[in-house]
């Protein structure tokens, strides 16, 4: 079985699993990875080895690849009366004369989705705060981006076009602030490398000394934010 560019299998069960083969010329043997993003599961294998064989080894590892996935946090919709995190702080939301992000508390308007509301005020306030946070890391790098850009990526928090087109999930947001900003850091320092080379790891380093716990932060943590539903 095949997506639009990628050859599939599926690993049978309920529910079933649909798993993304990717054949590298690097690869040395096969290995299951599943994203703490998304919860895609990927097979790697060499390029040579017959699909027969990718089959018996993802039946073999089906307990694993399920165990994994059943770790991932149960996704939630915000609503007035419970909470919802920004800034890594978890901030009660109540009801309230209009829309809005208040210090300690956000305000939702009853009678309406809370969703929709809430993800209006996440995407303005991830604007301000990462355009703040790339504007400083453009002028420490010396070079200037082109345009910031929001949407609600799974599969990546952030990327950088050669034509330096920044990208970033507006999720971030409710991320703790240092994490976003290692995010920008991270995304700016393409401008200079677009690889991840040493020498890019070095551009990170540079702008933001301490980056490895703020990398991890998201790798540990990640999934809790991708499993908040904002729309039905």
């Amino acid at each position: 079985m095949r997506d639009d560019e990628h050859e599939m299998l599926e690993l049978p069960g309920d529910p079933a699993v649909q798993v993304r083969l990717r054949r590298s010329p690097r690869a040395r043997r096969l290995s299951l990875r599943v994203s703490g993003v998304d919860g895609r599961v990927t097979l790697s294998l060499p390029q040579t080895v017959p699909l027969s064989s990718a089959r018996a080894f993802l039946d073999r590892q089906a307990d694993w690849v399920r165990g994994h996935l059943a770790d991932r946090p149960r996704p939630w919709t915000p609503r007035i009366g419970g909470v919802i995190p920004v800034g890594g702080r978890d901030l009660p939301v109540v009801a309230g004369p209009r829309a809005r992000l208040l210090p300690d508390r956000a305000e939702l308007r009853d009678g309406r989705p809370a969703g929709p509301q809430l993800a209006g005020l996440l995407k303005a306030q991830a604007r301000v705060r990462l355009a703040a946070a790339c504007d400083d890391h453009a002028a420490r790098l010396g070079r200037p981006y082109s345009a910031l850009v929001l949407r609600d990526t799974r599969s990546r928090w952030g990327s950088c076009s050669s034509a330096g087109r920044l990208m970033f999930s507006w999720r971030l947001v409710m991320a703790p602030p240092e994490v976003l900003d290692y995010v920008a850091a991270h995304e700016v320092a393409h401008l200079a490398e677009m690889n991840h080379s040493r020498a890019f790891w070095a551009e990170v380093a540079r702008l933001c000394p301490d980056y490895a716990p703020r990398r991890r932060w998201l790798r540990d943590h990640g999934a809790l934010l991708h499993g908040i539903r904002f729309t039905p």
